[in-house]
């Protein structure tokens, strides 16, 4: 989508100017003549390139920035504001400069008699399936202030649940880090001077014996990172790199997700909690917005986050088109518990599907909860036992030949 500035008339001669988003010239000048105006010129606007600009090309939507929007959104349609005078409001008043041009790109297209939805849907980076499933179903029942507060429900919880295993993974991670780098300062600077010592009192002694294997280990490695810095690091950005494209590949997904789903020490189980906990609630609240069930199923597949409960859902997908259950399907699925089969099956039965999948996202979500707290008191010793046993290796390593040699001066 680019910016395009245009010059017009409208039937009694009254200029117009102004600027319009769209794909290209000939989308502006239809906008323009569903108006009412006759077009003089049309250009598309240059602007100098930002760096700011340029690295917010690459910043994730903020959830609650989204959350906030879409029911402040609901609040003003709900009060009978007129839709182009809520858009300009919205605009005004957000912060998020992101969600703020989306807003303007939908009061242009609303303004030139597009519906919502289909405004939302040249949009895709900022209003994702779920999101425009929900207004879509919204505006054909005439419920679109009703769709918009369970956007804002559903965006508010996957927002929660996300920030709740971000946080608690936090902690290690920065200590992890932290002690690599120390680790790395010490390996490159440190561990070189130890050497230099090791060969003057080599040198004292008359001793030229071989170091011994472990000070040998921590001797390369302080070769390679001061000797070998700018072949190492750059290969170590490639693999980073290499391993990013891979993950984006459908194949490279997939087997990232299943590998992650096999993970020791409880951490797959949180993953596949994670995953059920985000269908399960998307899965409800596309059904309640009033989403057509073969279109829930796919943006609950899409959505969940893994590459193999998206997998288990085409099956669904394909069992619910042929006029089957959802269930079925899901307990021939290794990911899903039997819990969930059995809620889901019945909620088919009585009719009250979107009420079970409510239920089982509470129950994973406080599941998500208590494991995350257990795992990271798990990964905390773990993490002080891996750093004491690194650091005292090269500690150990450092002053074995100091003993040694000093004995021998001895």
């Amino acid at each position: 989508m680019s910016v395009f500035l245009f010059r017009a008339v409208d039937l009694a001669g009254v200029p117009s100017r102004g600027e319009l988003e769209a794909g290209s010239k000939t989308q502006v000048t239809e906008q323009l003549r569903q108006r009412g105006l006759i077009v003089l010129d049309v250009s598309e606007k240059r602007e100098a390139m930002r760096i700011d600009a340029a690295f917010d090309r690459f910043r994730r939507i903020d959830m609650r920035e989204l959350a906030v929007f879409s029911r402040q959104f609901a609040t003003l349609i709900g009060s009978g504001m007129p839709m182009l005078r809520s858009l300009y409001t919205l605009e005004d008043q957000t912060q998020d400069e992101k969600i703020k041009e989306a807003i303007g790109g939908l009061r242009n297209d609303v303004e030139a008699g597009s519906s919502v939805a289909d405004a939302m849907e040249r949009r895709p980076g900022i209003f994702d399936p779920l999101y425009r499933s929900m207004v879509r179903a919204g505006e054909g029942s005439g419920r679109l202030e009703s769709a918009l507060d369970m956007v804002a429900i559903q965006l508010e919880k996957l927002d929660a649940l996300r920030r709740q295993v971000k946080s608690a993974m936090m902690y290690p991670l920065l200590v992890f880090t932290f002690a690599a780098l120390v680790m790395m300062a010490v390996v490159a600077f440190i561990v070189p001077v130890f050497v230099g010592l090791f060969e003057e009192l080599a040198a004292e002694s008359g001793d030229e014996a071989s170091l011994p294997v472990m000070t040998q280990i921590t001797v390369s490695a302080s070769d390679a990172i001061t000797g070998y810095w700018f072949i190492l690091f750059p290969a170590m950005a490639g693999l980073f790199f290499a391993f990013a494209q891979w993950k984006k590949t459908e194949r490279g997904r997939y087997q990232w997700d299943s590998f992650k789903l096999k993970l020791p020490a409880k951490i797959g189980d949180v993953v596949q909690k994670v995953a059920i906990a985000r269908w399960s609630r998307v899965f409800s609240g596309t059904i309640s917005a009033g989403v057509p069930i073969l279109q829930a199923v796919k943006i609950a597949g899409e959505t969940s986050g893994n590459a193999v409960v998206a997998e288990a859902m085409e099956d669904v997908y394909a069992s619910v088109r042929r006029g089957g259950t959802i269930a079925a399907p899901l307990d021939k699925s290794a990911v899903f518990p039997t819990m969930v089969t059995h809620m889901v099956a019945v909620g088919e039965e009585t009719g009250q599907l979107e009420h079970m999948l409510s239920k089982v996202a509470d129950f994973y979500e406080a599941e998500v909860d208590a494991k995350v707290k257990a795992l990271t008191s798990l990964i905390e010793p773990i993490m002080i036992i891996f750093v004491g046993i690194a650091v005292g290796f090269i500690v150990i390593s450092m002053y074995l030949p100091i003993f040694s040699i000093y004995d021998k001066i001895k």
